[in-house]
């Protein structure tokens, strides 16, 4: 199969090293809206191109991934790009799902091509295993934990704080919550009881550090709802305890069965070592499930709930039968 990945930032990369691993999957080029002269890759066997060349629909690909934000990229990236080749990508925005859903759908459509959208592993593994477990026990609550890990997306507001030269902020479950869901309580939590923040700082010399904790705490949509602690640190300091991109998580299911009212636990965890390459590597396994079904004719827009799990492993049937059934 042969797959190109647009945009070569943290996840980008994560994408290429998977598909390294892989023996299905040919990485043939890397498309960049930079300029692609100045653009260096591991794959030295892969071309780097500019973004402008997949305009024509074509480019000789049996998929692109593509490695762009949610909040300008990918509205816009995803159906223009899905009316000419197959795409997977890892729209995360809840709330506009359904609109680009329907966006990509009719570009796909269009060109009787997949888009698989808001894949990943939240959303994506852990949105199957609120799925599967709500199905099975009708009923039932479900909970998410982030963490630990750590949020780009807030590191990157505080970074654009006054003052602020660089900034690591790490999500963080509150135990004692995620034991009283694992127990079967149910408890009604709120977001302060669920998570907590822990912000590391460099600050600017001379810059205000009260201010700018301050800010960090009352931010809204970000760490105000939140018990948010705040360190300054030095570079060095971040260099070498904050250069990471950890993350992981829990989806805990609890439910019942039976007149009696049994009690059943379904919990699913992750705990990563780099965020972008195992997100890269779930967008490379549903890639090749992508080109497979597209291959048997199907087309539009799709999500990881409409794609057969024997779709997504380079093994046989048979194989999967007599090693993992």
């Amino acid at each position: 199969m042969k797959a190109g990945i647009l945009g070569y930032g943290n996840l980008g990369r994560g994408v290429e090293a998977a598909i390294a691993r892989t023996e299905d999957i040919e990485l043939t080029a890397v498309y960049t809206r930079r300029d692609p002269s100045g653009l260096s890759i591991a794959t030295k066997t892969a071309a780097v191109k500019s973004a402008e060349g997949l305009s024509d629909g074509k480019e000789d690909l049996d998929v692109l991934i593509i490695c762009g934000g949610s909040a300008t990229d990918l509205p816009g990236m995803t159906p223009k790009y899905a009316e000419w080749y197959n795409v997977v990508d890892s729209f995360d925005t809840h709330a506009n799902i359904p609109v680009h859903f329907k966006n990509v759908d009719d570009a796909a459509k269009k060109g009787g091509r997949i888009g698989l959208i808001s894949c990943g592993w939240d959303p994506g593994m852990f949105s199957l295993n609120r799925l599967y477990a709500t199905a099975i026990l009708p009923g039932g609550k479900d909970y998410t934990f982030w963490g630990k890990g750590v949020s780009q997306g807030h590191s990157d507001a505080i970074r654009r704080i006054n003052g602020v030269k660089d900034a690591r902020q790490y999500t963080i479950p509150v135990e004692a919550a995620v034991e009283r869901v694992r127990s079967g309580e149910n408890p009604a939590l709120t977001t302060r009881e669920k998570h907590t923040r822990e912000c590391f700082v460099v600050a600017e010399d001379g810059a205000d550090r009260d201010r700018i904790e301050e800010e960090i705490k009352t931010m809204p949509n970000y760490f105000a709802d939140y018990d948010t602690t705040v360190h300054f640190i030095t570079e060095e300091e971040m260099m070498r305890d904050h250069s990471g991109l950890p993350h992981g998580g829990s989806v805990i299911y609890s439910g019942e069965t039976g007149s009696s009212g049994n009690k059943h636990v379904i919990e699913y965890s992750l705990k990563l070592d780099s965020n972008p390459e195992f997100t890269g590597a779930v967008l490379t396994a549903y890639a090749r499930a992508v080109v497979r079904l597209n291959a048997e004719g199907v087309t539009g827009c799709k999500t990881v709930f409409d794609i057969a799990p024997a779709y997504l492993s380079p093994a046989s049937g048979d194989e999967l039968r007599a090693h993992y059934l």
